[in-house]
């Protein structure tokens, strides 16, 4: 790819997330003034000294007025962005991409969804007419298709392999039962979720993300203005986004058991930021763990395990919260649900807060890696969206 990067050309110096419910006393206006004015006091600012805004919203408003209205901004651009479920790191690009032109010294970057009571249970997709011989399966279902696949290109008994999502699900659960802000906050053993009933393949309602209201947003600044704002900045090392066209459902070598697109990301942004061993440079990791089988799967994309071998990984520790490699420590999607335009940001929140060693001794990571990475993808197995940010806590030498 011919990306370049604009690594320590940013820096994030403020964050907010609201805590991800059923927000049935909330709407969409109150979660945004919620994170927007957390955000600007973690950055010490006013909504005046931010100069642009970008909203990453899926379905819960069309247009900037979506912001501008309950911020009540005067004559300030504010970009309303979509890409699927990436929607989040998305307007987190466009911000840190605006400021590092130059264009801006400020911006803001929020996400927002509102769904509980919206009229729709969870996030429908618009009844778009098509010929009939669109795909038909829901998430869940494409999402299970991986399991049986991966057992069989690497000979894995399929019932162990039940067994290690289900894993990750309770890894999940245990790091947001430590989460204030997550909207699950039990732990749940391995086998109460095995024998729960399946929804998608051999899939349970545990092994799926859940719908959940909220918001988060971030401050970015050039790198060079950062300390006028904190003493602890948290620098952009890379941001790296690629567009899947589909192939993957034609392609009769497609597999399942790798989604390309989160593959291509991260080659991408681990050349930006200089980053030749992830295991090793990185000190946590947040991704989108829409469904237990993706995480699996992500391990190896990413380069956190060797390809086969994640599912070994996963019950050996290696991701859990004191392992080698902590990845969702702050509950993932499994714990929060999965608010879409707000996601991705809520990822960028926990990394941003870890870097900072900003958390409570229970979810304190523990290593002194100065890296953090967040992954987000939208749609199914052979055609995705997909983003891959890095971040530090040091600008480089």
């Amino acid at each position: 790819m011919g990306s370049h990067g604009i690594k320590d050309r940013v820096a994030i110096v403020g964050m907010s997330c609201t805590p991800f419910r059923e927000h049935w006393d909330k709407g969409t206006d109150d979660l945004l003034i919620d994170a927007a004015e957390a955000a600007y006091r973690s950055a010490g600012v006013t909504k005046d000294d931010v100069d642009a805004y970008w909203l990453g919203t899926a379905q819960s408003g069309m247009s900037g007025i979506t912001l501008a209205a309950p911020l009540k901004l005067e004559g300030k651009p504010v970009t309303r962005v979509e890409n699927m479920c990436a929607t989040g790191s998305e307007a987190l690009r466009q911000a840190s991409y605006a400021v590092a032109s130059g264009a801006y010294d400020v911006a803001m970057a929020i996400g927002v969804e509102k769904v509980k009571d919206s009229g729709y249970q969870g996030l429908n997709a618009f009844p778009i007419p098509n010929d009939g011989t669109a795909r038909t399966l829901t998430a869940a279902a494409m999402f299970s298709l991986v399991l049986p696949a991966y057992a069989q290109r690497y000979g894995v008994d399929e019932d162990e392999l039940r067994r290690v999502v289900a894993r990750i699900a309770s890894k999940n659960h245990a790091n947001g039962a430590k989460n204030p802000l997550a909207q699950f906050r039990k732990e749940m053993s391995v086998e109460a979720i095995c024998n729960m009933a399946a929804v998608a393949g051999r899939l349970s309602v545990f092994d799926c993300a859940g719908v959940a209201d909220g918001s988060a947003a971030a401050i970015v600044v050039r790198a060079e203005d950062a300390h006028r704002y904190t003493d602890n900045p948290i620098y952009v090392k890379a941001l790296s986004v690629v567009s899947g066209n589909g192939s993957g459902l034609l392609d009769p070598e497609y597999d399942y058991t790798t989604f390309r697109e989160c593959a291509a990301a991260a080659d991408d942004a681990y050349a930006q930021a200089g980053v030749t061993d992830p295991r090793r440079e990185l000190a946590l990791a947040e991704v989108h763990d829409c469904f237990t089988p993706t995480e699996l799967v992500l391990m190896e994309d990413l380069r956190f395990a060797e390809r086969g071998q994640a599912w070994k990984e996963e019950l050996a520790g290696t991701f859990d919260l004191t392992g080698d490699m902590p990845v969702n420590t702050d509950g993932g999607l499994k714990s929060f649900g999965h608010p879409v335009g707000a996601s991705g940001l809520r990822m960028l929140y926990e990394v941003f807060l870890q870097l900072r060693k900003e958390v409570p001794a229970e979810r304190a990571i523990q290593n002194d890696r100065k890296l953090g990475l967040t992954h987000n993808l939208g749609g199914y197995p052979g055609e995705m969206v997909s983003f891959v940010g890095i971040f530090g806590s040091e600008p480089s030498a």
